[in-house]
């Protein structure tokens, strides 16, 4: 699967975002970032060590700092988390807020990277990162039941596991959104429980 940037931005700009207000949880940003001139995308394997969400599949990103714009902070946490230094014209659009149990409100930013971006991972942050090809979460969720919650938990089961939500609702949407042409919508749906610290 190749995507174009300009099928990507023409994606993104016929999809109605919905932002969430929710003043009562911290401002984060993620980069959905395309590589390879669009056959795959950037995802982070958390380090062992970290604080909170170790070892946790992830897409590059983390609380923005105030005042600070999504964009910018999905920009700035890829410089720190893989090296990764990207202009504001690598913004693409952004897809769907989404609040976390952990306490955070998301905003996923697409971003394109061009051919072959360097990456230097910073090992504090970052145990894992992997170029993952598109078709491969062209995949369909599933969904279990938990009895903490009545909504969902989504899953995606790529690179031989599952990936769960937050990453997971992200991923998906990024899919419909943007692969698919679909506005899909994965706010209501659920995190695992060990994501909810």
């Amino acid at each position: 699967m190749l995507l174009t940037r300009d099928q990507a931005d023409a994606a993104l700009r016929r999809f109605a975002r919905r932002p969430l207000d929710r003043p009562d949880l911290k401002q984060a940003a993620v980069g959905i970032t395309v590589v390879a001139d669009g056959a795959a995308f950037l995802l982070t394997r958390r380090a062992a060590t970290l604080r909170g969400h170790a070892g946790q599949w992830a897409l590059p990103g983390g609380r923005a700092d105030p005042g600070e714009a999504p964009g910018a902070a999905a920009r700035r946490e890829l410089a720190e988390e893989l090296g990764l230094v990207l202009d504001a014209d690598a913004e693409l659009g952004l897809l769907d807020d989404y609040a976390t149990r952990s306490g955070y409100l998301i905003t996923p930013v697409v971003l394109w990277a061009g051919t072959e971006p360097v990456l230097r991972p910073n090992p504090v942050e970052v145990s894992e990162v992997h170029r993952v090809p598109l078709d491969v979460i062209d995949v369909e969720p599933r969904f279990v039941t938990i009895a903490e919650s009545d909504a969902p938990v989504i899953q995606l089961p790529i690179l031989g596991r599952s990936v769960h939500a937050p990453t997971a609702a992200v991923l998906h949407q990024f899919r419909e959104v943007v692969l698919r042409g679909r506005a899909t919508r994965v706010a209501h749906f659920e995190q695992p429980v060990f994501a909810w610290r």
